[in-house]
């Protein structure tokens, strides 16, 4: 069997550790099924997991994830689209109270966008896919000719994020349900290298840190 190593012995140390400490809860979890009342879209990116981030038990977190957590406007079009069926799912049969639009530093479907990278296949489907942020790109400044490519990515990172919250109130179920104070749809951007927390405020129209005192007293502490 070449099943990946490293899954088995990360289940090896579910068993010993986490399953007899949370086998009640999966239990439950299996008899009366999932009642998250949060739903995260993030980024497909191995450095950004949503459960880790918020530290959340089986069962708190409905997850959709994708290249640079985007979410199209609303196409009843009869086509496929995996995003868009999660998200119904969420809000029509999960009945969330919260959608989370978490992006995050030094994503790399972003860069590709931004630089004009060549395409992976002949089927660019990551090409086509960030095609989608091309709204954000013309809603924010140009590149000054003094700034940083790190700083340039980091404001379109966040205006992406922006964007995709506009393009979840295009769906009828989240504007009606948002409108009636039943649904509240939050923007979020991760730092990975320093782990900071950044929420978006929509009165001042920036983000702005979560838990900024915890955040430097943890980064501050020694590692032993």
């Amino acid at each position: 069997m070449d099943f990946p190593e490293r899954l088995s012995q990360g289940y090896r140390n579910f068993l010993t550790n986490r399953l007899p400490e949370e086998q009640h809860r999966f239990k439950e979890l299996a008899s009366r099924g999932q009642k998250p009342e949060i739903m995260v879209i993030g980024c497909c990116d191995s450095r950004v997991s949503p459960e880790a981030i918020f530290d959340a038990a089986p069962g708190e977190l409905f997850v959709a994830r994708n290249v640079a957590n985007l979410v199209p406007p609303y196409s009843p079009d009869g086509a496929t689209r995996a995003v868009s069926a999660s998200l119904e799912f969420a809000v029509q049969a999960l009945r969330v109270k919260h959608i989370v639009v978490l992006g995050h530093a030094q994503c790399g479907g972003i860069a590709a966008h931004a630089n004009n990278i060549e395409p992976l296949s002949p089927g660019d489907f990551i090409g086509n896919w960030m095609k989608l942020i091309e709204p954000a790109v013309q809603s924010m400044p140009r590149r000054a000719h003094n700034e940083s490519e790190r700083d340039y990515l980091t404001r379109l990172e966040k205006a992406s994020v922006v964007l995709t919250m506009q393009n979840l109130m295009t769906f009828p179920c989240v504007n009606i349900l948002a409108g009636r104070g039943k649904l509240k749809v939050h923007g979020a951007y991760f730092g990975v290298a320093e782990g900071d927390l950044l929420v978006y405020d929509e009165k001042s129209k920036n983000f702005v840190p979560v838990a900024k005192a915890e955040h430097a007293a943890a980064i501050a502490a020694p590692r032993f």
